[in-house]
């Protein structure tokens, strides 16, 4: 399985320019993924789905990524509809990004009806199920699911995107074992973190159970760090919280995470919690990752 470098935004209407201009450098560089926030709920983001459509318009060869849908305000099965269409119109250039929904009250003020913590992960593992039957052609589908409910509609003839969940508590977790292709996980926890370490058993236990290889769910970490002209003393703070370095810390720190901890894919973020400003992104794409690449080949 190749590892996969991406960047993430968070796609404010202020940034389109700037964004826009990311992405395109990103694929001429050949990173391998671009991620948006989905928060539709905040007037001064870009629509996650549009603007990924229309990124991938002007790119070759990068994917896009919803980090993660908010399922809550996308019912799946026009969902299924979108990201079967992106996938059409770009060569497979998307992902699907899921997530039960987290900011209830903000959700909830869209005029969505609330869920419980369980009945949002149920519904969650409902839709990613759906997705897939309204994916790849073949009969009408009729669904009478909890959540969802379609009556014969015709599948798109194009394969269902791979599904990534960013899945936090232990239901969650392993509904993500049995049903999705990756997972991204929450709080930016990184291969080190006691979250990642007491998680990722959930995740493999529920892919066992449910006939599948644990090594089919593939792991990518939200990653915050600064890439330095020089090493850096601590690389990590008090808390074991990756921080950066230098490309040569980089190198070591990522190259052990997939030699050892299977790490399947890294998205690079601000360490502010913002975008990635672009002299970061570019050291990203053109140090750091090639040097990655050919210490792992």
């Amino acid at each position: 399985m190749d590892v996969i470098f991406g960047f993430g935004a968070h796609s404010r209407i202020d940034e389109r320019a700037a964004l826009l201009r990311m992405v395109r450098r990103a694929d001429e560089d050949g990173l391998d993924l671009f991620s948006l926030s989905d928060h539709p709920y905040l007037g001064a983001r870009l629509d996650a789905y549009a603007t990924i459509g229309f990124a991938l318009g002007g790119t070759t060869r990068i994917a896009g990524l919803a980090n993660v849908t908010n399922l809550p305000s996308r019912p799946a099965p026009l969902l299924a509809r979108t990201v079967t269409t992106l996938s059409a119109l770009s060569g497979g250039r998307i992902v699907l990004g899921m997530g039960a929904g987290g900011l209830w009250d903000r959700i909830a003020d869209l005029g969505v009806d609330r869920l419980t913590p369980g009945q949002a992960v149920d519904a969650l593992e409902e839709a990613i199920g759906l997705v897939r039957r309204l994916s790849g052609g073949g009969a009408p589908v009729t669904h009478e699911g909890t959540y969802y409910r379609v009556r014969d509609i015709e599948p798109a003839p194009v394969a269902a995107p791979p599904v990534w969940t960013g899945s936090v508590g232990p239901r969650s977790l392993a509904a993500t074992g049995r049903a999705a292709d990756g997972w991204i996980p929450g709080h930016a926890a990184d291969w080190l973190s006691q979250r990642y370490r007491e998680a990722r058993p959930i995740v493999d236990a529920a892919a066992t159970a449910a006939g599948r290889d644990p090594r089919e769910v593939r792991t990518v970490f939200n990653l915050p760090g600064r890439i330095t002209g020089r090493p850096l003393d601590h690389p990590r703070d008090r808390d074991g919280r990756w921080l950066g370095g230098s490309v040569a810390q980089w190198v070591e720190e990522l190259g052990g995470a997939v030699r050892d901890h299977a790490a399947g894919g890294f998205i690079l973020f601000s360490p502010s919690g913002g975008t990635t400003d672009e002299a970061t992104l570019a050291r990203w794409a053109n140090e750091v990752v090639p040097a990655v690449r050919a210490a792992l080949a």
